[in-house]
């Protein structure tokens, strides 16, 4: 049945107009991060980049998205963060196998098309990108009316890189004795945030983002939008000093470093070696969280685990301002793959 109104594509709750203006402005950000190796495609369906000079490339890509973060940074009005996070974790992903990143595509989805929220994400995006000098090659923003909420919308991205590849990082150098080397994260990054929002019920009391938290020195919400941290500028120059990495995302330490590991090796960590921040205790406080969930969900303090033999690992302790030793790969026993020491 027909309801009698004009049928048109904004009638619907989509506006061309507004999309077409925001293409001009994703295309002039997209440059920003644009080298010799961007190529005029001469059209927008698909982005075009050329490998270069490898001796025998192997392309690693990931994809992801910054998960329920989003609802923390929509009642923030903070959206930068998240188009640098969504850069970020993707990258650390693709490290984790010795690989450069080479270009970045995203995908933008909402109810209603927000030029504001839309700029935003795309400025931090490019920050991102520029951090790990990958370029912004394409994407896709969509208005979809009628499937999220009013001012909902969802985010994700897709990378790829290149390693050579007898330099790809598979675990399978590593040996019982190999030392563990723990960078920090920079707190909880992108990973939780459905368990976060339920313990300070954030949904129910979102003005609980704009008040102090203990132990903390700021508000709750400024410390959930601190952003994932950036491992490639920093670990890029030594991967031939490394075996194995593990980015330590949802599953925490004992669901992310058997996955750097070869078969019947195992790591053992030492409780107390790193400090794990705040946010950490704020939220075992306040939702009386199990430790063993904790480490299962959190990052708790490390965002990359390396597996070095000594020259390594001292190469790392050395180089890294804020690198620290935390255990050593041992041969399994039984089924655990990632033991717990206390010190």
């Amino acid at each position: 049945m027909s309801t009698g109104e004009t049928g048109t594509y904004e009638a619907a709750g989509g506006s061309l107009d507004a999309m077409d203006g925001l293409k001009d402005r994703i295309k002039a950000f997209a440059a920003l991060t644009h080298g010799e190796e961007v190529l005029d495609g001469g059209g927008g369906f698909a982005g075009l980049f050329a490998l270069g000079e490898y001796t025998s490339p192997v392309l690693v890509a990931s994809t992801d998205g910054v998960g329920t973060k989003l609802k923390v940074a929509a009642q923030m009005g903070h959206f930068e963060g998240v188009g640098q996070d969504l850069v970020t974790l993707n990258v650390n992903d693709i490290l984790t196998k010795g690989a450069k990143p080479l270009f970045f595509l995203d995908y933008v989805s909402f109810t209603t098309f927000d030029e504001h929220r839309s700029e935003m994400l795309m400025r931090g995006m490019v920050w991102g990108c520029r951090e790990v000098g990958c370029a912004l090659i394409g994407g896709e923003t969509a208005q979809l009316p009628g499937v999220y909420g009013s001012s909902d919308f969802d985010l994700a991205g897709f990378v790829v890189g290149v390693v050579e590849r007898d330099s790809v990082l598979d675990g399978s150098a590593v040996v019982p004795g190999d030392r563990l080397i723990g960078v920090p994260s920079s707190g909880v990054h992108t990973n939780g945030f459905s368990l976060v929002r339920r313990v300070f019920d954030l949904d129910g009391d979102p003005q609980a983002l704009f008040r102090p938290c203990p132990g903390l020195g700021r508000n709750l919400g400024d410390e959930l939008m601190v952003r994932h941290r950036a491992y490639y500028p920093m670990l890029g120059p030594y991967l031939g000093k490394v075996k194995a990495l593990s980015h330590i995302t949802g599953g925490g330490l004992p669901g992310k470093m058997p996955a750097s590991l070869p078969s019947g090796i195992a790591a053992e960590i030492q409780m107390g070696s790193w400090n794990i921040p705040p946010i950490f205790d704020a939220i075992r406080n306040a939702g009386n969280v199990d430790i063993d969930e904790m480490y299962r969900v959190f990052n708790m303090g490390l965002g990359m685990v390396a597996v070095c033999d000594n020259d390594g690992a001292d190469a790392l302790l050395e180089g890294l301002d804020d690198a620290v030793e935390i255990g050593r790969v041992v041969e399994q026993q039984g089924q655990e793959r990632t033991i717990f020491r206390q010190g």
